[in-house]
């Protein structure tokens, strides 16, 4: 296969990985109406992990035996579920939370270049990193920027989780050569081992009534934005790397704002269409070879 369509196939995943993500936070609000937010994240991990389980038996793999695999597994899970699902679980503005959230390509590639420079830190994908912010704050408007300093410890929490990913977008560059399902199945298997005693400690399920679209968000969010998210994270880490795989936090903005466009018939300004256009410059920037640039 062609390096020109091997690139293409990451890319179609990259965006296909945003929009997955990019789903959650609608499967989330709908969810926390009548779910606790622990208790919707820990059976989040439980389900997605309990579906990759049964695809890896299914296609006849099996999970790593040894101790040393699963510490790296559970070390994963904290910085990419149990923590930031958490953090991000404080009430913020949602306009200033969607940029402070958008950051995570800037501290992977800080990440990246100062201490494990794991792939080249070229000026071209600082050159994406930049772009993409600042189309993310025109996308959803400058004045969210106002709010920042105001409700500090809700920003920090967001920060924070923002970091988590950076950081588990760079440690999971370490799972190569293992195929993407194990490294998600193993995550989310330990996610849920430490999230399902903390929402038993303070969410008292069986008191709770879910509603039937809080169950049915709580199973889109496990299956789609969780399950096969994780899967094709995985393999962009390997594929397109740290930095390249983190731009989907870039993606996930124009494409709520356009499909609230197309669906809900929201109208965008001229500033959203210059963002949109600064963020798709900006993931070109840190995605695509440079090779095939120059060419």
């Amino acid at each position: 296969m062609s390096m020109k369509t091997d690139t293409r196939i990451e890319l179609v995943l990259l965006v296909v990985l945003a929009v997955l993500w990019g789903a959650s936070y609608s499967f989330i609000k709908i969810g926390v109406a009548t779910i606790p937010p622990v208790t919707l994240i820990a059976a989040r991990t439980l389900i997605a992990g309990g579906i990759l389980l049964a695809l890896i038996r299914w296609r006849g793999l099996t999970l790593p035996g040894d101790a040393t695999s699963w510490r790296r597994f559970a070390f994963q899970a904290c910085l990419n579920s149990v923590v930031p699902f958490t953090l991000i679980a404080c009430s913020l503005d949602a306009g200033l939370a969607t940029i402070l959230n958008a950051t995570s390509p800037i501290f992977t590639f800080l990440l990246t270049a100062l201490i494990t420079r794991h792939e080249p830190s070229t000026m071209r994908k600082l050159f994406g990193v930049a772009a993409g912010i600042a189309g993310i704050c025109l996308v959803v408007g400058a004045p969210a920027l106002g709010g920042l300093g105001q409700q500090l410890l809700p920003q920090l929490a967001v920060i924070a989780a923002t970091i988590c990913y950076a950081g588990a977008a760079v440690f999971g560059r370490g799972f190569r050569g293992l195929d993407p399902m194990v490294p998600a199945a193993g995550s989310m298997l330990c996610g849920a081992a430490m999230l399902i005693p903390l929402s038993l400690a303070f969410d008292k399920q069986w008191t709770l009534a879910p509603s039937t679209a809080s169950i049915l968000a709580l199973l889109g969010l496990s299956v789609f934005s969780t399950a096969l998210a994780f899967c094709i994270y995985f393999r962009l880490l390997h594929t397109l790397g740290s930095v390249g795989t983190t731009s989907q936090a870039y993606l996930r903005v124009p494409i709520g704002v356009a499909i609230g466009a197309v669906f809900l018939g929201e109208s965008l300004g001229p500033s959203a269409w210059w963002g949109m256009a600064l963020v798709v410059v900006g993931v070109a920037a840190m995605t695509i070879p440079q090779a095939k640039v120059a060419r």
